[in-house]
């Protein structure tokens, strides 16, 4: 997977409905390779499915966790651009203090949510996490 694939897989996480012509303008690159890519990344099961995003309040079943991430140097923005394209960070926050950037998580089940977490500390770049699962939301007035 290469920058192109990651920034592709970006564009479809904001919307999956974005046309190829839409997709190959912003990407500055022909409707043709923008097919042959999403056809190669969900042929190797990079890309499984098309889904819908729906408020977070309504997904009762889901692992939500929160990521803290350190990252070497200035590796900032390939660090970002990774974790864009990885399909299971509903959002990525750029901090400030001991960490650099504060992923949210979502799984399905926890054997998933350790298969992303092994995945993101893999990505280079990266020096140091901190992970944190959602157990319960409080709420004043």
């Amino acid at each position: 997977m290469d920058d192109t694939d990651r920034q592709l897989i970006a564009q479809l996480r904001r919307n999956a409905r974005t046309s190829i012509a839409a997709l190959a303008s912003r990407l500055k690159v022909s409707r043709g390779t923008v097919t042959n890519r999403i056809k190669r990344l969900e042929d190797d099961g990079t890309i499984v499915g098309y889904t819908v995003r729906v408020r977070p309040e309504v997904q009762q079943n889901v692992i939500r966790a929160w990521m803290s991430i350190a990252v070497e140097g200035n590796q900032t923005r390939v660090v970002i651009a990774s974790l864009l394209g990885e399909p299971n960070v509903a959002a990525l926050h750029d901090t400030n203090g001991r960490w650099d950037l504060l992923a949210e998580l979502r799984a399905e089940n926890l054997q998933e949510l350790a298969k992303v977490l092994e995945r993101i500390r893999l990505v280079k770049g990266i020096s140091n996490t901190e992970t944190s699962i959602h157990l319960e939301t409080y709420r004043l007035g």
